[in-house]
């Protein structure tokens, strides 16, 4: 097997701009692949795929609650490298991060369209690009620990990343005749700029938290990990995995009790 794990693969990354979406888009480039950053945050992007080299990665302009952007991004890359080997769905947000008691639905609606039905738009023209191709795709949408047993997290974000499970879970089912595969990654807690916003942490005292709630001890949880779990999942090296929630957590959820922790996120 080549030592570059994407080689001659086409990815489009949702929500690749920054956080764990910008270290799976500078691994997989790294491993061969042909990267298609798609994100509303357009200088960033732009920046990014400048410098991972324009030969190697492009950037598209691309809201996911707007299923017509999530197509036009599958489309661009078919259109540009003529296949789709791979779809990363990173795109999500937090909020509201309050209790169910004080929720405001509308807030909950936007979450709702960007962590699921965006997913789903990202799963569903992914899917239809591969089908089309006869390519044995893979498609890594992303979940979290607070969605596992064992996790923790605000009431509607928890319901949203369950949610990605459930859709991961169907999605791999359906599409498997085709020989295409569907897994998630559910990330413990990583400094990413959202992260980092939202708590109003720095990146240093996120990091400093997730290690003292991690179970694992002596490895401090990077973007870099999540982006090696996303390239293991994209490769051929799980060409029988699907269906499978891949939890980067270092036993966290496995260890977890009743027991009260550190609130992380300001309500």
């Amino acid at each position: 097997m080549s030592a570059l794990k994407l080689e001659g693969k086409v990815a489009v990354i949702a929500g690749g701009a920054c956080g764990m979406g910008e270290a799976a888009a500078r691994l997989f480039a790294t491993h061969g692949a042909n990267v298609v950053i798609a994100d509303i945050q357009d200088e960033l992007g732009a920046q990014l795929a400048a410098s991972i080299g324009l030969d190697k990665c492009s950037y598209r302009h691309c809201d996911v609650t707007d299923e017509a952007q999530v197509k036009a991004a599958v489309d661009y890359a078919m259109e540009t490298h003529g296949r789709l080997d791979v779809m990363f769905s990173y795109a999500g947000v937090a909020g509201p991060l309050g209790s169910i008691l004080d929720i405001d639905l509308d807030e909950f609606d936007g979450l709702m369209a960007v962590n699921v039905r965006g997913c789903a738009a990202a799963v569903k023209h992914a899917a239809r690009a591969m089908v089309a191709k006869g390519t044995r795709g893979s498609i890594i949408c992303t979940a979290s620990v607070s969605a596992c047993p064992g996790g923790r997290g605000p009431t509607a974000y928890v319901a949203s990343k369950r949610a990605v499970l459930g859709l991961v879970s169907a999605a791999s089912v359906d599409l498997g005749r085709h020989g295409i595969r569907v897994n998630c990654i559910s990330p413990f807690l990583v400094a990413t700029p959202t992260i980092c916003r939202n708590t109003g942490m720095s990146a240093e005292e996120v990091e400093e938290y997730s290690s003292a709630s991690a179970n694992l001890k002596g490895v401090v949880l990077k973007a870099r990990h999540i982006a090696e779990a996303a390239l293991f999942l994209a490769s051929e090296e799980s060409a029988f995995i699907s269906g499978h929630n891949l939890v980067v957590d270092g036993a966290t959820t496995a260890a977890a009790t009743s027991g009260s922790s550190p609130k992380l996120f300001k309500d």
